[in-house]
């Protein structure tokens, strides 16, 4: 069979299935990579080539950096002090906001959220806030976060990834040229506007076993371990963003930072070797598989001729920018932003190749817009993890989380033609 149709239905079998969410997208996404080798559509090196990538690799090592932040109670101690300075409902809200929106700036948006969700929860207990007024916030401000450096979400390493193959590469805080402002505004629309939308649903008692009906207690963890893993984890941020001037790729940065934790005793081999989300590295490794095939077999190029001409023969850069846009914002909240993310990333290069136009402009597009999972409980694990503690329904999310994504889509259309402009 044609390699480009085999490309093809391996292209529907894995929007179906990262979709439908039957199986782990991890499976689904190395069911692609083994079924595009067994194919010859790939050779077996170039299917699991991803198991060697450096951004792979730069993923394991802040796993690892992460986990010490999180384990030692640091990131509870600083979501617990800012959130302390919060008298009123909105003052709250925009403290959580902003403190989730940083965090999640460099470390994992699910693990900040997961970490903040205890907190918030007994902050709530104590002032009387309803918890269906904080929750979403949190979630929306670790969605928006993501887009601050390159290390925020894996759809920016993945995008990273592709340009990388072509010699080109996004600086480490290049996606907070746009993120930045969309975070900013962001906040300042639920602060002033998107308050008022939010459900005041009477709190429901937790669930005595669910991992958030408690606040762990880290009182018995040692200060400096406490200390050293902050420490760490900024001068492992530092050595990324200095990159060029130290001489230092990021990865390397990232697990010299994991092996001092490990070494000093700050966290153990084994929790270190467990932080680590095979489920993150697997469907990174399937997803630069099927990019790798829709390149190859000019699957990717045909795809990006169809949407082309869709617009006409010549179409304008804005509503291509616009296209793109829409088109992964819808995608992102029906399935995981990253699953959207690894799909859309190698058709867009394809639409930039096409065009002639500046394949970062595009890609940077289809990431920001990838992000924008808002509207539904499905979009994140962080959306699905509060959909019960905060008593919502899906009309809740779709209702603050639709004019949040308009006002994210106009920060987009202004910011990136200026900043990522289609013909430089």
């Amino acid at each position: 069979m044609n390699p480009q149709i085999i490309t093809l239905i391996f292209l529907v079998f894995a929007i179906v299935m990262f979709a439908w969410e039957k199986l782990p997208l991890s499976i689904t996404a190395m069911i692609v990579a083994i079924g595009l080798s067994v194919t010859g559509v790939l050779t077996p090196a170039e299917a699991f080539s991803g198991f060697v990538n450096n951004n792979v690799l730069l993923f394991m090592g802040m796993f690892i950096v992460g986990a010490a932040f999180f384990d030692t109670g640091m990131a509870q101690k600083v979501g617990g002090i800012v959130t302390k300075f919060a008298k009123t409902e909105r003052q709250l809200i925009f403290a959580v906001m902003l403190i989730t929106g940083l965090m999640s700036g460099i470390l994992s948006n699910t693990g900040t959220a997961a970490v903040l969700i205890p907190v918030l929860i007994g902050i709530s207990a104590k002032s009387g806030f309803a918890r269906s007024k904080l929750m979403l916030p949190l979630v929306l401000a670790a969605a928006m976060g993501g887009n601050l450096s390159l290390i925020g979400a894996p759809g920016n390493m993945i995008a990273q990834s592709a340009l990388e193959e072509i010699g080109m590469s996004f600086g480490f805080f290049e996606y907070a040229k746009v993120g930045l402002p969309i975070l900013i505004t962001g906040i300042a629309y639920m602060v002033l506007v998107g308050y008022k939308l939010l459900p005041n649903h009477i709190d429901s008692e937790l669930d005595k076993d669910s991992v958030f009906a408690k606040q762990d207690d880290y009182s018995d963890v040692p200060q400096w371990k406490q200390y050293a893993s902050l420490i760490i984890l900024v001068l492992t941020v530092l050595a990324m963003i200095f990159e060029k001037q130290i001489g230092i790729q990021l990865h390397v940065s990232s697990w010299i930072g994991a092996l001092v934790l490990v070494v000093i005793g700050v966290v153990s081999e084994k929790k270190a070797m467990k932080s680590i989300d095979m489920n993150t590295i697997l469907l990174f490794v399937g997803s630069l598989a099927l990019a790798k095939a829709l390149e190859k077999s000019g699957a990717g190029e045909m795809i990006a001729d169809m949407i082309i001409n869709g617009l006409g023969s010549e179409p304008s850069p804005f509503i291509l920018l616009f296209v793109v846009l829409l088109l992964s914002s819808i995608m992102t909240n029906f399935m995981s932003n990253t699953a959207t993310t690894a799909l859309l990333v190698p058709i867009s290069l394809s639409i930039a190749n096409a065009l002639g136009a500046d394949p970062r402009a595009v890609l940077m597009a289809t990431v920001i817009g990838g992000s924008m999972a808002y509207a539904t409980p499905i979009g994140m694990p962080a959306n699905t993890m509060v959909y019960g503690i905060g008593g919502y329904t899906f009309r809740d999310y779709v209702k603050v989380g639709v004019p949040l994504i308009v006002v994210s889509l106009i920060v987009s259309m202004v910011l990136l033609p200026i900043m990522f402009p289609f013909y430089p």
